[in-house]
C-alpha cells in the first residue's frame, strides 16, 4: 500500500546504548477510525553507511523488535496501528545475523522444473503465470503446454510456503498438487481466461490481450515482501502496437498482489477477473475502486477481487460473458498513462480466511480506504 515519507532534520540529541547506534527515529500515524496491520512501511535508508553492518526496526515505547526485511536502500517493516493513533520506531545500527530462513514467508521463483512458470505467495495465497516455453509448446502443438498471460492461483489453506513443496510433489506424481492433502491445491482453471488480475485492452465491444511473459527477474524474497519484473513481447491491440512490463510484488498478511504495469502505446486498460462457470455474483464500487466476483467453487466458494488505486482513473465495469471457452471475465476499465497500479487476489472460504461474500467485499472495501488513507511517516534524522 502506498505510504507518505517525510523526512526532517532535528537538533536534538538521542541517547543511545553503547552497542547500538540510532540512526533514524520514525514516527507513523493512522488516521483512519479502524485499527490497521499488515501495511508495510517504507523508509528510505539510501545515506546509511552499514560497513557490513544491518538494521533493526525497535518500537520505542515497547522496545518490541519488529520483523523487518531490508530492499536495496530501503528498510520495510508492518507496525501494528490502533484506529487514530501515532506511535514511534526506532531504526538502529546492529550487528548483522544470519537469516533465518524460516521467516522467508513471502517468496517467489522461475520454475523450470514445471515448464517455466514463474510463481509466488505470502502467509496467505500464492499464484503463477506462464513463460515462453510454455507459450512455445502450445504453437507447436506439443502437449502440456499453455498460452496466456492471465494470473492463476493457487488456493493454500496453510499459513507456511508451499511452493517449492508443491512443485516438487509434481515432479514425482503429475498433477499432484490438483490433489488437497490438507494445504490446498490448485483447482483454478485459468486457461485463456485474465484469471486474478490479467490485464486486456479493450476495443469496441472486444479484447485483446497478451502472450506470455517472455522474461522474468526476481528482486527479493523474505519475510515481509517477495517483488519480480515480467517482461512481454509487444502485442497487437487492434491496429495499436502496446508494450507491457509488470513489476509485481506481494506483502506478508495480504491477500492482493500489486501490480505495477507499464504501458506504452493505449491510454486504456481493463483489469480482469475470470467468471468461470458464469454462475458468481459481481459487486462494483466505483468510489472507493474495486470490484468483487464471488462464485461457487466445488466444495468451497472462492471470491476474487481487484482494487484500482487511483479510483478516478475508472472509466467503466463490464461484466463480459461469451459462449468462447475461458473469455468470460469481469472487467474493470481505467484510464492509463504511464504505469498503472491496481491490486488483485482472491479469499477462498476453505482457507478459514473468508465465510461470506459480505466478509470479502468488506476486506476489499477495508483495503480500499487504507490505500486512499495511507499511514503518515515522519522520518527524523539524528544529530552527531
Amino acid at each position: 500500500m502506498k505510504k507518505i515519507i517525510i523526512f526532517l532534520l532535528t537538533l536534538s540529541c538521542f541517547s543511545c546504548s553503547e552497542n547500538v547506534s540510532e540512526m533514524l527515529s520514525v514516527t507513523v500515524k493512522n488516521s483512519l477510525d479502524i485499527d490497521r496491520a499488515f501495511e508495510t512501511i517504507e523508509v528510505d535508508i539510501a545515506d546509511i553507511d552499514l560497513n557490513g553492518q544491518s538494521l533493526e526496526v525497535i518500537n520505542a515505547k515497547t522496545d518490541e523488535v519488529l520483523i523487518s526485511q531490508i530492499v536495496d536502500k530501503t528498510i520495510l517493516f508492518q507496525p501494528e496501528m490502533s484506529a487514530n493513533s501515532e506511535a514511534t520506531f526506532k531504526i538502529n545500527l546492529v550487528e548483522k545475523k544470519a537469516i533465518d530462513s524460516s521467516l522467508i514467508r513471502c517468496y517467489s521463483r522461475f520454475v523450470p522444473e514445471r515448464t517455466d512458470d514463474y510463481a509466488w505467495e505470502n502467509n496467505r495465497v500464492a499464484f503463477r503465470t506462464f513463460g515462453p516455453v510454455a507459450q512455445k509448446m502450445v504453437e507447436d502443438g506439443v502437449k502440456g503446454g499453455t498460452l496466456t498471460s492471465g494470473m492463476d492461483a493457487w488456493l493454500k489453506r496453510v499459513e507456511y510456503p508451499i511452493i517449492n513443496k508443491w512443485y516438487a510433489r509434481g515432479v514425482i506424481e503429475k498433477g499432484a498438487y490438483h490433489k488437497d492433502i490438507g494445504e490446498g491445491l490448485d483447482n483454478f482453471h485459468v486457461g485463456v481466461s485474465r484469471g486474478v488480475g490479467g490485464i486486456a485492452i479493450k476495443t469496441d465491444s472486444t479484447y485483446a490481450v497478451s502472450k506470455n511473459f517472455t522474461a522474468w527477474k526476481t528482486i527479493t524474497t523474505g519475510p515481509i515482501r517477495t517483488s519480480f519484473i515480467l517482461d512481454y513481447a509487444d502485442w497487437d491491440a487492434n491496429g495499436k502496437t502496446v508494450s507491457e512490463r509488470k513489476h509485481i510484488s506481494l506483502d506478508y498478511g495480504q491477500n492482493l498482489t500489486r501490480f505495477n504495469v507499464e504501458l506504452n502505446g493505449t491510454n486504456t486498460v481493463s483489469v480482469g477477473l475470470t467468471s468461470h462457470k458464469k454462475d458468481g455474483e459481481v459487486t462494483t464500487n466505483k468510489p472507493e475502486g474495486w470490484m468483487s466476483y464471488w462464485e461457487p467453487f466445488d466444495d468451497s466458494e472462492l471470491g476474487q477481487g481487484v482494487v484500482v488505486a487511483n479510483p478516478k482513473q475508472i472509466v467503466a465495469f463490464n461484466n463480459y460473458l461469451t459462449e468462447k471457452k475461458d473469455e468470460s471475465n469481469l472487467y474493470v476499465q481505467s484510464n492509463v498513462s504511464g504505469v498503472f497500479e491496481y491490486y488483485a487476489g482472491f479469499g477462498w472460504k476453505k482457507s478459514g480466511q473468508f465465510e461470506t461474500k459480505a466478509d470479502w467485499n468488506n476486506y476489499l472495501s477495508r483495503f480500499a480506504k487504507c490505500i486512499a488513507s495511507p499511514l503518515e511517516v515522519n522520518v527524523v534524522i539524528p544529530s552527531r
